[in-house]
């Protein structure tokens, strides 16, 4: 059963991908998840909160100086290359948000796995999507407001609030569960990142069928500046640390954590507080990053 979840798992971008084909053909079988989707979102967070390993973290957080730097460059790497992209190519203003918003998220869970297929410094990477997942509901809206304002009038607390209840309780009552329960989660706790692809899977194909209508008619031009955004994210990220001089498996790890973002969330939000062509960037994002980070890690495991 757990090598059947783990190759569940491992697919995930193959799952987004399916799921987002069948929801732009089959739109009224995903609409109705709507209702659900705040629900969906917290679950995966709690999820990822068991499975956490909190030994990792505590290693890493002995060197406060590389989470601070790694940290900076997430939150103003992507979200300042979001809103340069979104001026440069002239994005109308719901994508010139979405794009925003997916700059202005915390770090992937997921960019874990791909720290560990590349051989990068996994413990530095698990401290760093924690620490910028816990900062979240100040710097996501903080930035929202500050980036995307030109676009749409952001609400600052409305959204603090919102992330505060979606992302940060459900993954503390998952480190607490961790933390109590150990031993007696152990036998059926590789179900939860199981349940969390399956969520994500939820929440970005229900992107594709409330924009099924526009997604006809689309080029593949935002395809290309999310695509953009993702490997400049990669690029800066690298050359961070390189300035830094962090060692190279450190490197990939900034360079991992940066270029791919919890676009999931960026869907969430854009849904609940924007519009539905908001969340298309964030749901384009989920598939590009996940697709690019697994063929980059492929190349770093083999030099």
């Amino acid at each position: 059963m757990k090598k059947f979840l783990k190759f569940y798992t491992d697919l995930f971008g193959v799952w987004v991908f399916l799921g987002f084909i069948l929801a732009y053909f089959f739109p009224q079988v995903f609409i109705p998840l709507k209702s659900g989707m705040e629900a969906f979102f917290a679950f995966t967070m709690f999820g990822i909160g068991v499975v956490l390993n909190l030994e990792e973290i505590t290693a890493i957080l002995k060197a406060p100086h590389l989470i601070f730097l790694g940290v900076c460059a997430q939150y103003t790497i992507m979200p300042f290359l979001g809103f340069l992209l979104a001026r440069i190519f002239n994005l109308v203003r719901d994508f010139g948000l979405g794009l925003i918003l997916t700059g202005s998220a915390p770090g992937a869970m997921s960019s874990n796995v791909i720290s560990y297929l590349a051989g990068a410094d996994v413990a530095y990477s698990v401290s760093l999507t924690t620490v910028s997942t816990f900062l979240s509901p100040v710097l996501t809206p903080a930035l929202t407001y500050f980036l995307a304002k030109f676009y749409f009038r952001v609400n600052f607390w409305t959204m603090f609030w919102g992330i505060l209840k979606m992302v940060v309780i459900p993954l503390s009552l998952g480190i607490i569960v961790k933390m109590k329960f150990k031993k007696k989660i152990e036998s059926f706790v590789a179900i939860f990142p199981a349940v969390s692809v399956t969520f994500i899977v939820f929440i970005c194909a229900l992107v594709a069928a409330l924009n099924k209508e526009y997604l006809s008619q689309m080029n593949l031009f935002l395809l290309g500046v999310v695509l953009l955004h993702n490997l400049l994210g990669y690029s800066f990220g690298y050359g961070v640390g390189k300035i830094f001089h962090l060692s190279f498996k450190r490197r990939r790890t900034l360079s991992i954590e940066i270029g791919m973002q919890n676009a999931g969330l960026g869907v969430v939000l854009a849904l609940k507080y924007f519009s539905e062509k908001a969340a298309l960037p964030a749901a384009l994002f989920v598939i590009v990053s996940v697709i690019t980070s697994a063929l980059l890690a492929r190349y770093w495991r083999r030099v």
